[in-house]
């Protein structure tokens, strides 16, 4: 007998289980049971599995009997008709749900022309077997499959014209393209997707070739004609807020222009771009530490209340500036309220992005890199024709990478380009690299995408020829405006006096475990030193007991709180960290006695 599981739990046994499956299988392509049940015969185990939990993956694909589909002609005229939906194809036993449980059992062509007897299932579409943002990869069956994640993952990263009423919509953190382009070599899922109404990125010409050195590695560059064309440009929107929070007492924060005698008043340069109602002014240009929200809240504790005159005004700036590293244009104000009817005001930050050295850029093919440098246009290499490229791309991305895609986008957008159409990069069903290349021959240009460049500061030709075309280059959000920190001193943390972290806060750069192994490797003992010295600290140590003594500052004298007075006591330097470490050791009971030596 063989054991029956429903969804892992034992319910029963049956005699034959190959009929018994094929029974279930026949009834579920009747309809006559739910088409999201999955169901499989293991013969090592000799026990059948029958899946119909929730949350399981499921695939359609065509059934496949004697070695033909069951789609006939006369099923796709209906659907072109629509006499008949997807749901009825489903119905009828055509399309049939499979999870990775029955797939175990399935054999599946990709092909019809592939079909044999063995065959269960036909591919609706070979497309299927890669996600949405995957397909949208031109040609990516010529790729290799880590370059084509990479390639679906930056289409995510890339900015674009996200929604069309974003002007009046309060979004956290937008990147928005200022003249964002359908792509030229573009697939299936462009059209599915709709994706003319919110592209993500701009066709470039792009010539792969090298440029005294600037694009080495991944790094790409840029034509600074065509970056004053509005090549990449974008504009980053970013809301600030504050709110009238009402507090026990019946006390309640006040927007507005802080008076002079608040606690903790900035000075008056801060609140100059306040307006009467206490709120900064559209299109103000406003940079760091400048007030965009004036506020005054009630003291934070009621016993810093005058003790006999309860009305005293005694409040403190509660006012939202702006953060270290921060500036832009101010684009909109929201006057609104809450869910608890406290009144709330929403200040939106315009910036302008324009490409500089260091942003990210990429193809949709994984071959993501910053910009090395932006050359003048007059220094850019030319063709013939007088065509100068916007991008100029190392040839050493190419053949340890194994995108091939990318070659053939470019000669494929060369294509698009000149006989002013779009191109089919769908996935296992786009044009033919053998039609394409006639093509440009029929245009003028030749077969393989070169062509003769000449060099754009001395005049002189190329003596290779040098591979130029159109991409769909995408700019991604990493935006070295939005990163680039660095600091001299600054805050430092309570806890432990080290540098505070993050770039917000106006932290400090860590030099980290690994940091450190390259300075002691390169026996830069000093530099380590200098380096490690963001919490330094004298601490006196007691010669006799080995713990940290105390300084009494105003007798300008030194004693141990164990040995007293009359012992030898020392300073010694240390991080804080570490006299923080002593101090938690002595709260477990520990005693960490330290060891004096001279230096000599």
């Amino acid at each position: 007998m063989t054991e029956v599981f429903l969804d892992n739990s034992f319910i029963g046994t049956v005699q034959d289980p190959k009929s018994f499956v094929d029974r279930l299988i026949s009834q579920r392509r009747m309809g006559k049971i739910a088409s999201t049940l999955n169901v499989i015969y293991n013969e090592a185990l000799n026990q059948v599995f029958i899946e119909m939990s929730k949350g399981r993956a499921v695939r359609p694909l065509l059934v496949v009997k004697d070695g033909k589909p069951l789609l006939t002609e006369r099923h796709i005229q209906q659907l072109e008709k629509n006499e008949i939906t997807w749901s009825d194809l489903v119905k009828q036993g055509v399309i049939e749900y499979l999870d990775a449980t029955e797939e175990e059992n399935a054999l599946v062509a990709f092909y019809e022309g592939e079909l044999t007897s063995e065959h269960t299932h036909l591919e609706i579409s070979p497309m299927d077997i890669v996600g949405l943002c995957t397909s949208l990869v031109p040609l990516g069956n010529y790729n290799h499959s880590v370059r084509l994640m990479q390639g679906s993952k930056n289409q995510k990263h890339a900015i674009g014209f996200y929604v069309t009423n974003y002007f009046v919509r309060m979004d956290m953190d937008v990147n928005l393209m200022h003249y964002p382009q359908v792509p030229l070599v573009h697939t299936l899922t462009h059209e599915i997707s709709n994706f003319e109404k919110h592209p993500a990125g701009q066709n470039v010409v792009v010539a792969v070739m090298s440029y005294d050195g600037y694009n080495m590695e991944d790094a790409i560059i840029l034509n600074r004609g065509s970056v004053d064309r509005g090549l990449g440009r974008s504009s980053y929107y970013r809301p600030v807020s504050s709110e009238e929070l009402r507090y026990s007492g019946g006390l309640i924060d006040e927007i507005g222009i802080p008076d002079k005698d608040v606690k903790g008043y900035r000075s008056e340069r801060d609140y100059r771009f306040l307006e009467e109602d206490g709120i900064v002014f559209p299109e103000a240009k406003v940079a760091e530490g400048d007030v965009i929200i004036g506020k005054a809240s009630p003291p934070r504790f009621l016993s810093s209340l005058d003790e006999y005159n309860l009305t005293s005004n005694q409040k403190r700036e509660a006012s939202t500036a702006l953060k270290h590293g921060e500036e832009g244009i101010v684009d909109m104000i929201l006057l609104t309220e809450n869910e608890e009817g406290n009144k709330l005001v929403q200040v939106r930050l315009r910036d302008l992005k324009i490409p500089e050295i260091g942003d990210k850029f990429t193809s949709r093919h994984g071959q993501k890199g910053v910009i090395g440098m932006i050359v003048p246009e007059e220094d850019v290499p030319f063709s013939a024709s007088g065509m100068k490229p916007d991008i100029i791309f190392s040839p050493h991305g190419i053949p340890t990478r194994m995108t091939v895609a990318h070659v053939l986008e470019a000669l494929a957008g060369k294509v698009g380009a000149m006989s002013g159409r779009f191109i089919d990069g769908t996935i296992f069903a786009s044009e033919k690299e053998a039609d394409l290349r006639k093509e440009l021959l029929s245009l003028g240009f030749r077969e393989d995408g070169t062509e003769v460049m000449y060099s754009g500061t001395t005049g002189k030709q190329y003596k290779a020829r040098i591979f130029i075309g159109n991409m769909y280059y995408l700019r991604l959000k990493h935006l070295v405006s939005n990163k680039m920190h660095s600091r001299a001193r600054g805050p430092i943390q309570l806890l432990t006096r080290q540098p505070t972290e993050g770039r917000a806060k106006e932290g400090g750069l860590r030099l980290g475990e690994m940091e450190k192994d390259t300075f002691v490797a390169h026996g830069a003992s000093l530099l380590l030193k200098e380096r490690f010295d963001s919490d330094k600290l004298m601490v006196p140590v007691c010669e006799n007991c080995g713990m940290v003594a105390i300084h009494d500052a105003r007798k300008n004298k030194y004693y141990c709180n164990v040995c007293g007075e009359n012992v030898e006591i020392n300073t010694v330097e240390m991080s804080y960290a570490f006299k923080l470490i002593l101090d938690e050791f002595k709260s477990f009971g520990v005693y960490p006695k330290l060891k004096l030596k001279g230096k000599y």
